[in-house]
Parts: C-alpha cells; structure tokens; sequence
C-alpha cells in the first residue's frame, strides 16, 4: 500500500485520527453527566456486572434484563476495571469504537481508491453529524457499524484476485459477524449478508463456486459459533424455560430467555407485535431523507457521487457497487420495519465512501456543492448569531428546564427531546450559540475561499468546533436530561429507603451515581415487565396502597417524582408528610420524615 509519509502512519490517516480523537475523546468529559433512560442503563448493567461476577445476565435493580447482547455491557465493565466506575469511563469504549471506525473507513477507502478518496471518506465519515449524535448515549450501534463495515471489507479482500491471503479475510470476516451477534443481535448478520447477496446477484455471481469457496462458509460459520454461541448458550440455560415459539406477547407472560430475545425482540419487534410496545418508529419517508442531516455537511456531494461509475470492472467500480447494495438493503429492509431514527448508521461507512470517492474527483458538481455549503454555512452562522442577539438580555434563571415545552408523547424517539425547546431556552444557551457561530463562519470561510485539500480539512476543523458547542449546550441541558443533581442530594441525605415513582428508565442516572437499589412504585412497565415475571426475580414492585404503608411506617423514605408523578404523589400524601429535599430539571425528591437542620 503506498505511503505518504509519518513512517508506518501516512499523514492522512494520522489526521483523519486527530480530527476524531478532537471529537469523540474531548466530548468524553463529565458534565454533561449520564443521562437518564438508556445511556445510565447501559453504564449500570456494567457496574452490575462488575459488582456481582454475573457476566450473563444484565439486571436492573436486581431484575433480568434480556433485551439486549452483552458485548458492550462487558467493554464498559472493563473500563471500569481499569479507570474506576466513572461516568466518562463508561463513554470510553463508544469513543473509541467511533475513533476506529473513521480509521477502518479511512483504511477501506485507501484500499478501494487511492489515498485522496480514503483520506476525504474518513474525514467526512468522522465529522458528520449522524456519528456524533448517536454516540452521545452508550449505545452499541456505532461498535456494530464498525463490524459492519469490516465484514463488507473483507468480503472483498477475500474475493480479490490480487489478494495473496483471502483466507485470512474471509476468518476475519466470519469473527466480525460473530462479534455483531454479541453487539446487536441478528441484524449484525443480515445487513452484510443482505447487502452481499444482493451484491452477488448483480454481478451474477451467486452460484459461482469460486465465490463461495474463497469465502469459506463452513468454516466461517464454525468461527461464527465458536465466538456467539457460548453466551446465547448460557443464557438460555440460565433462563429457562428453554424454547418457546409462540408468536403471541402479552403482559404477564414469561416464556424464558430465548423466546424473549428471539422471537419478541426479534422477529416481533420487526412486525411491530412486540409486547410491551415502548417505542416509536420515525416517518418512511423521513427515515431515508434524513441522511441529509445525518451526513451533513458533506451529504452536499451526493449529487456528485450519484454521477460516479457504478460498473464493476475495477476495484473502485466494484466498491462503489458494493456500497450501493450495502446502503440499499438496509434501507429497504427497515422500511418494512419499526425504525428509530439511528437504526441506519451502519450504512454511513458507505455512503461516507461513495461521498469521499467524489470529493477526490474534482469536477463541476463538487465546486457547486462547496459553494452551496459555504451558503449553507453562512446562513447558519446569521442564525446563530440573530438567536444570540434576540437572547443576549434574557434572563436564564434556575435551570433550562424552566423555558422547555414537554412533548412525552415524542420521547420513544431518539430526538424526541428536540421538539422541547423556545426561543427562551436559547437564553440558556448563549455560549454555545457563540461557538456554534464561530464554527459556521469558519466552515462558510473555508468553503468559500480555499481550495483543494484545504477546503475539506477547513470544514472539517469548524465541525470539530461545532460539535465542541452541541457539548457546551449538552451541559446546559444536564439537570432536564439527568438526575445527576437529585442522586447528589440523595448522598448528602440521611441513609433511607429509596423509591421511584413510575419506571425505572425516568430516573435511571440515580442508580448509577449512588449505586444504591430502589423500590418501583406503579414501575412494572415497558422494558422491566418481562423480567419481573422469571423466577426468582426481587419484589421491587410496589403500588398505591404499598407506597402508602411504606411512607407512614417507622423509618426514613426518599421518593423521586416527575411528571404527573408528582402530582400523583402530591394527591396521595399530605403536605406535612412531604418533605422536598432537591429539585432539578422538572423532577423532584422527597422525604417523609424532616431534614436534620
């Protein structure tokens, strides 16, 4: 492979690590603190697993949680074991698998196209605005795109003819489907399986021997079995009963671990029959045209992209077509399905590669879509900066969460908080806007008035900038989208028994940062229900009548309330038996018994 200098490192790839590095291990600091909902579930399960040795079954406060596979489960637990349980320890291994992923697409397009086209697709790969949003919770997807994108890359190593050891790669590629069976399940599997088949039918190559014997489907599949199959083993044992396939969910009922993670979360979550129903699913139409934002700023050179050679007579020609199949199989395949908006990732690598191959061509389509983004650019500028003169004397008193609109019912998706904000709560917002601002001028600048290599690299830099604000803004938000501020108070409280009101995601930041169980009260919903029913599982439920018993009786209470959780408790219990002890965000904590002092 050539080289560009830095020794064994060519610059471009050495910048391409700098530039997500700035990103993704700056943004790892604390505050903003973990969030409720997924990104402190996901950090407790790991803790949990840490604490108590059980590296197969995730619980929540004592509870089986079987939604998910473990893998990310077991990489934060092993930061933790080397940087302590720490909030930003747990944000470590996504940071990192977003870093290695703009390496492996700088690699690919290297590999593919030359090293103009690699450099430009890792750069645009590691800025886009989709990656950066979707690694702000500790979520898997990210990890799985990476094995995504390698699977399809060794899918070609292996069948290259000038490729001296096709068995490596087609072992390297079975391994990586079988470390997306521990990331994400069976979709780890389909999409590259999917996006190859329809690859090999196109180049009518589907029943060639050769293919599959460079391929190495048995023993592949040994390796596959050999990495996937211990934990679902395990499991399965673990939670019996062992196999259930009804296709009927309801509440109330406990099949065991495999019919849960197989057949509910699966296959009926696909159909939209997954019981209990607690998510949403983004617009069709919207699902694929938001890929505009999600790879923007560089999505401007789609149209260029669109204008490249698709037929496969070359390596680039090949890739190319192998990036559309890719791209198109998943989109398709989700189309027939529930969606959220992040469900889409692992098709950036290729559009990132089809965007990068354009960007290394210059021609009349890519010096119109510069010039359109340095439009684009400076009208975001002017709106930054027209937001921070009509705020600049707003008072921002208390916290944000104070000139927010809540919409609960657009919470299910992964931006449903968006649809919060007023022209006020940008008053609270006032630095970030000026950084947002700056880092548009910067990119209108650079789009504007460099040229060649530059005016990449100068968006790219403004991007860093801009996502250094969504992080300043990220902590503005932090006591609306965390219970950081109540899990403090509640440390610095007398010692009491603590309850929930309502499910265990509303308040998950407080079990992370005080690492302490909790009573559910009225919590048996959504992602808790089915492990409430398997053997064995604690009582941590309680509801009305309960709660009651518990807040009058002998003993120190502590209950957590949002919402009309808070009007619920206020409705049930006297003013002189509640005792406000913090409030932050909207969400408050009480005590039945008085405050020393």
């Amino acid at each position: 492979m050539p080289r560009d200098g830095l020794g064994a490192l060519p610059r471009s790839g050495l910048i391409v690590l700098l530039v997500a590095a700035a990103i993704y291990l700056g943004c790892i600091l604390s505050p903003p603190a973990l969030m409720d909902d997924v990104d402190s579930v996901q950090a407790q399960i790991s803790h949990n697993m840490l604490s108590s040795g059980d590296w197969v079954i995730a619980r929540l406060d004592g509870v089986p949680y079987l939604e998910k596979s473990p893998l990310i489960y077991w990489l934060i637990a092993f930061s933790y074991r080397i940087f302590g349980v720490r909030d930003w320890a747990a944000r470590i291994p996504v940071a990192l698998a977003a870093i290695s992923l703009a390496w492996l697409v700088w690699r690919y397009g290297r590999w593919a196209f030359g090293a103009p086209a690699g450099f430009f697709s890792g750069l645009a790969l590691s800025t886009c605005i989709g990656l950066f949003l979707f690694t702000r919770i500790q979520i898997p997807d990210v990890m799985l795109t990476f094995v995504v994108c390698l699977a399809f890359w060794c899918f070609q190593r292996a069948l290259d003819e000038q490729e001296p050891h096709p068995r490596r790669w087609a072992a390297v590629l079975a391994a990586s489907l079988g470390v997306g069976l521990l990331l994400k399940g069976l979709i780890s599997v389909v999409v590259p399986a999917g996006g190859i088949l329809v690859y090999l039918a196109i180049t009518r190559q589907l029943f060639s021997r050769n293919v599959w014997s460079r391929l190495r489907v048995f023993s592949g599949a040994l390796i596959v079995l050999a990495i996937a199959a211990p934990w679902h083993v395990l499991a399965t044992l673990r939670m019996p009963p062992y196999f259930a396939f009804t296709l009927h969910s309801g509440p109330g009922e406990y099949r065991g671990f495999f019919w849960f993670y197989f057949i509910n979360e699966h296959l009926l979550r696909f159909l939209n029959l997954r019981y209990p129903r607690d998510y949403n699913t983004v617009p069709r139409f919207a699902f694929w045209a938001l890929h505009l934002v999600w790879l923007f700023p560089w999505s401007v050179y789609f149209p260029a992209a669109a204008r490249l050679s698709y037929r496969p007579v070359d390596r680039g020609g090949r890739t190319r077509l192998l990036a559309l199949c890719w791209t198109g199989f998943l989109l398709v395949f989700f189309t027939f399905s529930t969606t959220q908006e992040y469900y889409s990732m692992p098709v950036y690598p290729a559009l990132a590669l089809l965007i990068g191959c354009a960007m290394a061509e210059p021609s009349r389509w890519t010096g119109l879509a510069t010039r359109i983004l340095g439009a684009v650019f400076a009208l975001c500028a002017a709106a930054a900066a027209i937001l921070f003169f009509l705020v600049r004397r707003m008072p921002a008193p208390g916290d944000i969460s104070r000139a927010l609109e809540s919409q609960p019912e657009a919470y299910t998706l992964s931006l449903g908080h968006m649809g919060d904000l007023t022209l006020h709560s940008f008053a609270y917002l006032k630095l970030p806007l000026l950084v947002a601002a700056a880092a548009f001028a910067v990119g209108a600048l650079a789009a504007l008035f460099l040229r060649g290599r530059r005016v990449f690299i100068g968006v790219a830099l403004a991007m860093v900038l801009f996502f250094h604000a969504a992080r300043l803004a990220l902590v503005v938000f932090d006591p609306y989208l965390s219970s950081r501020p109540l899990a403090e108070a509640l440390l610095r409280a007398p010692s009491g028994q603590l309850i929930l009101n309502g499910e265990y995601y509303s308040f998950s930041s407080v079990f992370f940062y005080t690492d302490r169980p909790a009573l559910l009260w009225n919590g048996r919903v959504n992602n808790l229900e089915y492990g409430s029913y398997a053997p064995g599982s604690p009582p941590v439920f309680i509801d009305d009548a309960q709660f009651l018993s518990l807040w009058s009786g002998p003993g120190r209470r502590f209950v957590l309330s949002d919402g009309n959780g808070i009007a619920h408790l206020r409705a049930l219990v006297d003013p002189p038996h509640l005792h406000l002890v913090a409030e932050s965000g909207g969400k408050t904590l009480y005590t039945n018994l008085p405050l020393p002092g």
